[in-house]
């Protein structure tokens, strides 16, 4: 039983520091660390009013973080609302993903084929929430006819990039990172570059459309797959984004997520 306690607190801590990847609370962990090390070393050379100062800091800090970081608890706390925690798979994510996947493609048909430059990132396990504050605001629905009006030239949410995150359009026009990669290749543009530079501190995977030949690539960890065709980046991305098929729940299953999911917007 310890070794399991141990293990349940190791998984809860490795998946706080993935929620935290890549977002602004990564500077507030990196403080709060430094204030554990200060009470350690307070404590250790008996510095009493600095231990105790440190103390109260600590006992209130909780409270800060609870009032600074509201809206990410909040959507963490949705998330866990909308799993199946009784086993088995309501099929809502799978058919969210083939939907999202499927707008994508009307999307980029289109923008590749007119020589629209376009910039997607899809949000994956890293957050976003840094590169997100950056843009305008969209929150809306995951639509081809949105996404192509959106990177319309000479329309004043086309330059920069559109970031996708719990199968919405959160934002248009943010600002990603760009690449000091010297092996992206000179004939790319700044369109590429970031989503390289978006690849190499997030797992986000990325969608770039070029305005000059209308090819596609797609970035994810570092590394960038160049001119694709549809086939290619269709399967790419139905097997990043769609699950595999599951095992069918049972019926007891069925009914209890029914009612677990009682009065979301999953069916």
């Amino acid at each position: 039983m310890n070794v399991l306690d141990i293990l349940i607190v190791w998984y809860i801590i490795y998946r706080l520091i993935m929620l935290v990847k890549g977002t602004k609370a990564v500077q507030l962990v990196k403080g709060i660390s430094l204030i554990v090390l200060i009470r350690i070393i307070a404590g250790f050379l008996n510095l009493h009013t600095l231990t105790y100062f440190v103390d109260q800091v600590l006992s209130w800090s909780v409270i800060g973080i609870i009032v600074i970081f509201q809206p990410e608890i909040r959507r963490g706390l949705e998330h866990l609302g909308r799993s199946p925690i009784f086993g088995g798979s309501t099929g809502g994510a799978k058919k969210n993903s083939e939907h999202m996947v499927h707008e994508l493609d009307k999307a980029i048909q289109y923008m590749s084929k007119r020589r629209i430059g376009a910039l997607i990132t899809l949000q994956q396990s890293t957050g976003l929430d840094d590169y997100i504050e950056t843009g305008i605001p969209l929150d809306a629905d995951i639509s081809g006819e949105l996404l192509i009006n959106i990177f319309i030239p000479n329309t004043p949410l086309h330059d920069g990039a559109v970031i996708i995150s719990d199968n919405k359009i959160a934002v248009a026009s943010a600002y990603l990172p760009l690449s000091d990669n010297t092996m992206i290749p000179k004939k790319l543009g700044t369109r590429h570059r970031a989503a390289v530079g978006i690849s190499e501190v997030t797992d986000a995977i990325t969608i770039v459309v070029s305005e000059e030949t209308g090819g596609v690539t797609i970035t994810r960890n570092s590394q960038f797959m160049l001119d694709l065709t549809r086939e290619e980046y269709m399967k790419y991305l139905t097997a990043q984004l769609v699950p595999a098929e599951k095992e069918k729940p049972k019926w007891y299953q069925r009914m209890l997520n029914k009612i677990w999911n009682w009065g979301s917007n999953d069916k």
